[in-house]
């Protein structure tokens, strides 16, 4: 029986079982492993850390995507740092966007998710209004002439490379680079096993945009309870949707979901009490 074992924390892992390699390789920045398991179907993992499975990608795909974008009401420009699975595109594209950019700074593990993961991304790269640009997220930020209605970034966790996606100076390139009523969505990791580096990440974000805050989604995948998802404006408030308005809005979307919805989207704001402390550092 062969297993694969990622380590969440000094003291602390989670194993899988390997059914069967798919493909074990490394790119230029990093190493590949996919692999089939009886459970969470094909897995993606990357430098060791479990990135995204077959069986539930879409919970943290849908929240990622559709609590800012059905926040937002109105965006027709969309900028996507990471990703590369392309699940977090697919469901930014059941919106009526007019395009999708995003920025991967590695090729190949986009065309292996392509390959070996169909069933996250289906056919979003080949949507006429994706715009794939294989880039440094930060460079691309700091010096495209582009504005976005919303940007999101799929990253991986605020330690080592990383880490700088969670900075005062990428979060004021994303501000530049915002319209008028425009908001950024982040990844900010699980807070249970992350405190230290969540804290560091709301207190940089809060030091650059007006409004800013927090949502939670459980994902069976990463472990150690609640994982955060961020968001930030200049002047729009994303944490306190009326549920009314907020209910005929996902309505008139008829998004095709299985995690989220308009009650889930409203209730994600009510943040457990040692989340809540931790983001106010």
């Amino acid at each position: 029986m062969n297993w694969f074992q990622e380590n969440l924390h000094p003291t602390v892992g989670q194993t899988f079982e390997i059914d069967k390699i798919l493909y074990e390789g490394r790119t230029a920045f990093q190493k590949v492993l996919i692999f089939e398991n009886g459970r969470f179907g094909r897995v993606l993992a990357l430098d060791g850390i479990v990135q995204t499975t077959e069986a539930d990608e879409f919970i943290y795909h849908e929240m990622l995507a559709h609590v800012p974008l059905v926040g937002h009401g109105a965006a027709a420009h969309v900028l996507i740092i990471g990703g590369g699975d392309g699940g977090l595109l697919e469901e930014v594209l059941k919106h009526p966007v007019e395009r999708v950019t995003m920025v991967e700074i590695d090729r190949e593990v986009v065309d292996l998710c392509r390959e070996y993961l169909p069933g996250i991304c289906r056919t979003a790269f080949e949507d006429s209004r994706t715009d794939l640009i294989i880039a440094d997220g930060t460079k691309f930020v700091a010096g495209t002439g582009e504005r976005f209605d919303v940007i999101i970034v799929d990253s991986t966790d605020p330690v080592g490379p990383g880490k700088v996606l969670f900075e005062p100076p990428f979060y004021a390139g994303c501000r530049a680079i915002l319209k008028k009523g425009g908001i950024l969505a982040t990844q900010n990791g699980v807070p249970f096993y992350q405190g230290a580096e969540f804290s560091a990440a709301a207190a940089s974000i809060r030091s650059v945009f007006a409004h800013a805050g927090f949502f939670v989604v459980a994902v069976p995948t990463y472990a150690g309870g609640v994982m955060t998802l961020g968001w930030a404006s200049q002047d729009t408030d994303l944490a306190a949707p009326d549920a009314g308005p907020l209910e005929r809005a996902v309505a008139r979307l008829d998004l095709d979901t299985r995690y989220y919805n308009a009650g889930v989207h409203q209730a994600a704001f009510a943040l457990p009490g040692y989340v809540r402390d931790a983001a106010q550092g």
